[in-house]
């Protein structure tokens, strides 16, 4: 006979998350963190890249190529070392940012080390990180738009803002709604970008499981399960 016995647990585990007092409050800062985490870098690289591919985009601009790949550098480097770099950078006491801060007179920021600082963090490092995609993927929708559409629009009166308004962005979306859809799913599991950058905290004030302000789900239960 197989040793021990068995104890059927059926829904229960998930029951205890969702509605047991011990840990219903923390679930649900990580879900709710866990999905601004997610808006919030798609709608920032998205309109990052949106404004650099129009910008990019003008046929009066010099160098665009030289430009274009410079634009496209982070996307180059393998994250996890971006990702590292960054944390070094936003050191409270040995980081570059830091450093530059005290020389203009502004006393060291503990970017990491507040909860809403650590948030803004992960969210701009990601922005830095993300960006480049948007911008390729912006870029080759444009390059595809038909001209005559544009000008169409100028023999109709249409200003530059109409045209972007009502010709630039439905066209784009109208492309781009599955890759923000993908990168939406995408981050509700990037794993790397939380835990490498801040390791999931600081802690949450008197939480009774192993959770940082800047847990996502993924890394919340990964902390539950190896750490707790």
């Amino acid at each position: 006979l197989a040793p021990g016995f068995y104890v059927p647990r059926g829904f229960r585990n998930f029951c205890d998350i969702m509605f047991g007092s011990t840990l219903l409050s923390t679930f649900r800062k990580v879900v709710l963190w866990t999905l601004g985490w997610s808006f919030g870098t798609v709608f920032l690289t998205f309109s990052v890249g949106l404004i650099f591919s129009i910008l990019m985009n003008d046929a009066k601009l010099h160098m665009q190529k030289l430009y274009r790949v410079l634009l496209i550098i982070p996307y180059s480097i393998p994250f996890f070392i971006s990702v590292l770099i960054f944390k070094g950078l936003l050191n409270k006491d040995f980081g570059f940012i830091n450093s530059c801060l005290n020389i203009i007179g502004i006393n060291s920021v503990a970017w990491l080390e507040s909860p809403h600082l650590a948030k803004v963090s992960c969210l701009l490092v990601n922005l830095w990180l993300g960006y480049p995609y948007m911008f390729l993927v912006v870029t080759g929708i444009l390059q595809s738009l038909p001209t005559s559409v544009y000008e169409a629009a100028k023999i109709d009166g249409a200003t530059s803002m109409q045209q972007f308004k009502l010709i630039t962005l439905p066209l784009i979306f109208n492309a781009i709604v599955p890759l923000l859809i993908g990168s939406f799913a995408f981050n509700l599991n990037n794993f790397v970008g939380i835990y490498l950058l801040t390791g999931g905290g600081p802690p949450i004030a008197g939480a009774s499981t192993p959770v940082g302000n800047t847990d996502i789900l993924i890394s919340y239960t990964y902390r539950l399960a190896f750490e707790g």
